[in-house]
C-alpha cells in the first residue's frame, strides 16, 4: 500500500515469478514467514531473500487510465478557468488603471531618475510617469497573485502549466536542514515543506522540466531530479564539485546540464546517469553561476552560460573544444547574472558590477568567483550596469544599450526577461536600494516601472509563460515570496 521509490529501502523490486513489490514489503513478508522463504502474495510461488531483484528506473509511475482521463479533464477545465480569470483580471485592471491615469500628475518627468544618498551612493528610482504609462496599457501589467512569508529562502522555480512554485531554503532553527517548499498558486494554504536527502546542502538553482518534474543543482555535489507528483528526489547525479547552476532543453528533457564551481559544464542523460556524457571545460576557473538551454538561428541546440568573465555559448552535444565568449573580456567588471528568454538566444541582458580592488595586498581577499549568495546587510550596494546583448549573426553578438542600478557587492542575484507580446520584452532585476523589482523596456533599457518592495534584497527572479497567455513573474527574498500575473 506504500508508494514505490526508485531507490532506498522501498525501491521497486521483483521476485522470480515476475510480480513487483516495494523491497521493504518483501523483506517484512519474509520476516513474518520465518526468514527462510515465503510465497508470493499474488501467485503463491515460493521465493527466498536472495531471489529479490532490484529494478532500476529513474522514475516510477503506475498508469491508471481512469485517473489519466480525470487529469486531462481537470487540466482542460483549469485552462478554461485561467482564460476566464485572465479576461476578468484584465477588465478590472483597465478600470483601476483608467482611474489612476486620470489622477496621475501629467507634469511628472518621464525621464529615468538617478537619486543620490547622503553618503554618495546612487540608485535607480522609477519615475511616476513610467508607472502611469504602464497602467495606461502600453505594455505589461503586473498583478500580485500571491505573497507568502518565508524564512531563509534562496532560489525558486515556477511550473506555469501545473500552477506550482518550488522554493529552496532551510528549515527553521539552528542547524536546520535544507528543504524545498512547494506552493500551489490555486490554493490559499501555506507551503508544503519537503525534506531533501542528507548532504544535499544549499540548492543554488532550480529548473522546471516538462511533465511535472524539476531539476536542481546543489553545493552537496548533486544534480537532482525531483518529482512534483511524488514530492521526492527520483534521480541523483554525483558531481566532482559543487554545482551552482542547471538547465535542460524542453525538446529533450532527458539531457540535463550542470554548471560547476571550477568553470566546467557537465552533460548527463537521465536514462544513463552513472557518469556524464560530456565534461566541457570553460574558458576560466570561475564558477558557472547561470545556465540557459537555447537554440541558435539554424535551430541547433546550444547552452548559454555565464561566469565572472561574462556570457559564453556552448554546443549542447559537447562537440566543440571550448565555448565562445560572446563579448570581449573586460578586466574591470564582473558578470554576476545573465537573463534570456529561452528558447531564443537573440536577446540577452548581462549584469555586471565593478571588479573589487584588492591592490592593498590583502592575502585573505575573497575570490570574485566564489562569493556567496547568502543574504548580507550590504546597505544600498554599489552602482552596477545591465547591458543588452543582441545577436548580429549566427555566431556573433554585440553590446547594445546599457542602464545602471544599484547591485549587490557580493551576491549573484538572478534577473529575468519578460515577454510582453508583439515581440516586446521587459528586463527585470531586483534593485539593491529599492529592495524590490524594477523593470526596463528592451532593447532601449528605458525605465518602465517598479514592483512592491521587500524588506530584504531580492535574491531570485523567475518568469514562466502560460499556455493560456501571459505568464508569471516570481521574486524571492530571504523572508518573502511574491508571484505576479503578467498580463500582456
Amino acid at each position: 500500500m506504500e508508494p514505490w521509490t526508485s531507490e532506498g529501502e522501498h525501491r521497486i523490486s521483483c521476485i522470480p515469478c515476475g510480480h513487483v513489490y516495494g523491497r521493504s514489503c518483501l523483506e517484512r513478508w519474509l520476516t513474518q514467514r520465518g526468514n527462510a522463504s515465503a510465497t508470493c502474495p499474488q501467485c503463491g510461488r515460493r521465493f527466498k531473500h536472495k531471489d529479490i531483484i532490484n529494478i532500476y528506473a529513474p522514475e516510477v509511475a503506475v498508469p491508471n487510465n481512469d485517473l489519466e482521463k480525470q487529469l486531462r479533464f481537470c487540466r482542460q477545465k483549469l485552462e478554461s478557468l485561467e482564460e476566464v480569470v485572465l479576461k476578468q483580471g484584465k477588465l478590472l485592471d483597465e478600470i483601476i488603471s483608467e482611474k489612476n491615469h486620470r489622477s496621475a500628475d501629467v507634469g511628472v518627468s518621464k525621464r529615468q531618475k538617478i537619486a543620490e544618498h547622503s553618503d554618495g551612493r546612487t540608485y535607480l528610482e522609477p519615475s511616476a510617469s513610467a508607472s502611469a504609462a504602464s497602467a495606461s496599457g502600453n505594455s505589461c501589467r503586473f498583478v500580485l497573485l500571491k505573497e507568502l512569508s518565508f524564512d531563509g529562502a534562496r532560489v525558486m522555480g515556477i511550473d506555469a502549466s501545473n500552477q506550482i512554485i518550488l522554493a529552496s531554503g532551510k528549515a527553521p532553527g539552528v542547524g536546520g536542514e535544507h528543504v524545498l517548499r512547494k506552493i500551489s498558486m490555486l490554493s490559499s494554504h501555506e507551503a508544503h515543506t519537503i525534506q531533501l536527502p542528507p548532504d544535499t546542502k544549499v540548492v543554488k538553482d532550480i529548473c522546471i522540466l516538462p511533465g511535472g518534474s524539476a531539476l536542481f543543482a546543489s553545493l552537496g555535489r548533486r544534480l537532482s531530479l525531483f518529482s512534483m507528483t511524488t514530492n521526492s528526489v527520483v534521480l541523483e547525479c554525483n558531481l566532482p564539485l559543487p554545482a551552482w547552476s542547471c538547465s535542460a532543453h524542453d525538446s529533450d528533457s532527458h539531457r540535463i546540464y550542470a554548471g560547476l564551481q571550477d568553470g566546467r559544464v557537465l552533460v548527463f542523460d537521465t536514462r544513463q546517469h552513472s557518469r556524464p556524457l560530456h565534461s566541457m571545460a570553460g574558458l576560466s576557473k570561475h564558477l558557472v553561476h547561470t545556465l540557459h538551454s537555447v537554440t541558435d538561428n539554424s535551430g541547433s541546440r546550444k547552452v548559454l552560460s555565464a561566469s565572472a568573465i561574462g556570457p559564453c555559448m556552448w554546443d549542447a552535444d559537447g562537440n566543440q573544444s571550448s565555448p565562445k565568449l560572446l563579448l570581449e573580456d573586460d578586466n574591470q567588471r564582473v558578470c554576476f547574472s545573465l537573463a534570456c528568454a529561452p528558447p531564443s538566444s537573440d536577446l540577452l541582458v548581462a549584469s555586471y558590477r565593478p571588479k573589487a580592488d584588492y591592490s592593498s595586498g590583502d592575502a585573505a581577499a575573497p575570490s570574485q568567483a566564489y562569493l556567496s549568495q547568502t543574504p548580507t546587510q550590504s546597505g544600498a550596494g554599489k552602482l552596477g550596469q545591465h547591458t543588452v546583448i543582441r545577436r548580429t549573426g549566427n555566431a556573433s553578438f554585440a553590446e547594445g544599450s546599457t542602464c545602471h542600478s544599484n547591485v549587490s557587492e557580493v551576491r549573484m542575484c538572478k534577473s529575468a526577461i519578460v515577454p510582453c507580446g508583439n515581440d516586446e520584452h521587459l528586463f527585470a532585476y531586483g534593485d539593491e536600494s529599492h529592495r524590490g523589482v524594477l523593470t526596463w523596456r528592451l532593447p532601449s533599457l528605458g525605465v518602465h516601472s517598479g514592483l512592491i518592495p521587500h524588506r530584504q534584497p531580492i535574491l531570485d527572479l523567475r518568469y514562466a509563460g502560460s499556455r493560456a497567455g501571459g505568464g508569471y513573474l516570481g521574486c524571492l527574498s530571504d523572508d518573502k515570496l511574491q508571484v505576479y500575473r503578467v498580463d500582456r
